[in-house]
């Protein structure tokens, strides 16, 4: 007789340990544990996410507020093209200025908390737009509340460094870009809005535009305070801003920066202004211009999160490297259309300039966490300790996210003001063009030398 073997039972897989939660208030955060993101972390991370890019790219569209709302002062406003080029270089100043504490304040309130502030005090900007926006306002007034719109570029800062915490480092290129491209994708969002209430309700109405955006900042501000977590975990010692400000590379990636971020930003608050100035014939009114000055921003924004992708695969640096080298190449087809008046290649070279620059944003970024982590890697290899190790290394970036952020953004101050002062000698943008096209080769070379040459991995 053939003895009976017992069939032992196996016992049920436990089921995924939920991320452990107070209040809205994570207590334990593991994105490079592979079974802790897998139980639940990345669900976390991507509602997060989510909601960042909410209030981001609200944050975008009223930083970009005045580049729509200067094709609304007509003559009855009294201001001139240079004095319109101001207007929209004086919020990206102040925006860029703005991205240094923003960055701080998330590791000093938290994630979630500082969303709902930032977001709220968007509030101020829009209220004061609605109110002084009539003929008759001082040119200083007007001045004074573009300026306030520079809050939201502040809110960029303190997203990317939020989300930079959320996310494991081979994700961090993909995450990082579709935060910035959904927050970026603000300006061609308000550009639109600019061209509908110019095509419908007319020039004389740009209060519509600003008074759209009061309820959707109250329920951005509402969801984040309602679905957002805050990470815990001990305030960051010493003084991470200062600390990367000692190191060159902060400086170098900033510089890169300028030449992307600051192309997208600088060209997305001028161009429409750049149209009616250089082809007035083909653009008459400004309805014929904001019909096309939202397509540039809109495929830049979209195509920065491929360049965080493409940066995880092929590392930052040969993205950046390459698409340097096709921002020359378009600046100087938007130079020679320039010279023979032709608009067909003026506006395929611009776009191809706002394509590229965001592509260049998505890599430019991701070297920043790369070059933080490997900088640990070298000193867990000294023999430091790994976990203290890394979390320097993800403080230390998220700081050099904010100055770079900064300095990005000064960026698109130079190319309004480049502008503003081309037309004012010339009445031509050649000369802006020509320093544009000198800046990206310097960049080219800068990245090649820095990075590349020395095959370092970012």
């Amino acid at each position: 007789m053939n003895p009976v073997t017992p069939t032992v039972a196996q016992a049920p897989e436990p089921p995924p340990t939920p991320v452990p939660r107070r209040r809205r208030r994570v207590e334990d955060w593991r994105p490079e544990d592979p079974a802790f993101w897998a139980a639940g972390g990345a669900r976390t991370a991507r509602r997060n996410l989510v909601l960042s890019v909410l209030c981001e790219h609200i944050g975008f569209s009223v930083w970009s507020l005045w580049s729509v709302l200067v094709l609304f002062l007509g003559p009855e406003y009294g201001i001139d093209p240079a004095g319109k080029f101001l207007l929209t270089a004086v919020p990206t100043l102040v925006g860029g200025a703005l991205r240094l504490p923003y960055t701080v304040a998330v590791a000093v309130f938290g994630g979630r908390t500082w969303t709902v502030i930032s977001a709220a005090v968007l509030l101020v900007p829009t209220g004061l737009a609605a109110v002084v926006l009539e003929p008759g306002v001082s040119y200083s007034t007007l001045l004074l509340v573009a300026a306030v719109a520079g809050i939201g570029g502040g809110n960029f800062a303190s997203s990317m460094a939020n989300i930079n915490a959320f996310y494991p480092q081979h994700l961090k290129g993909r995450a990082l870009g579709v935060n910035a491209g959904g927050g970026n994708i603000g300006v061609p969002a308000v550009q639109l809005l600019g061209l509908l209430v110019l095509g419908t309700a007319g020039a004389g109405h740009p209060r519509i535009v600003v008074l759209v955006y009061i309820p959707l900042i109250v329920l951005a501000a509402l969801a984040a305070a309602l679905r957002m977590d805050d990470l815990a975990g001990p305030r960051p010692p010493g003084r991470p801003l200062r600390e990367v400000a000692r190191q060159g590379h902060t400086w170098t990636v900033s510089l890169l920066y300028i030449g992307t971020f600051g192309s997208f930003i600088g060209f997305g608050f001028a161009f429409g202004q750049v149209l009616l100035v250089q082809f007035p014939d083909d653009f008459p009114t400004p309805v014929r211009a904001a019909s096309l000055t939202f397509l540039g921003p809109l495929l830049g924004s979209l195509i920065r999160p491929l360049g965080g992708v493409l940066a995880d695969r092929w590392g930052g640096a040969r993205v950046t490297f390459w698409t340097f080298a096709a921002m020359a190449g378009s600046t100087v087809l938007v130079l020679v259309a320039s010279r023979e008046g032709s608009l067909v290649l003026f506006l395929a070279g611009f776009v191809l300039l706002f394509v590229l620059s965001g592509l260049g944003n998505g890599s430019t970024y991701k070297m920043i966490p790369a070059l933080y982590r490997a900088a640990a890697r070298r000193r867990v290899g000294e023999g430091a300790e790994a976990e203290a190790a890394y979390r320097v290394a993800h403080q230390q970036a998220n700081a050099a996210m904010g100055i770079a952020g900064a300095v990005g953004a000064l960026g698109g101050v130079l190319i309004n003001v480049a502008f503003r002062q081309a037309f004012l000698s010339g009445g031509s943008g050649e000369p802006a063009y020509l320093a544009f096209l000198a800046w990206y080769v310097v960049c080219l070379v800068v990245t090649w030398v820095v990075y590349l040459r020395r095959a370092e991995s970012v």
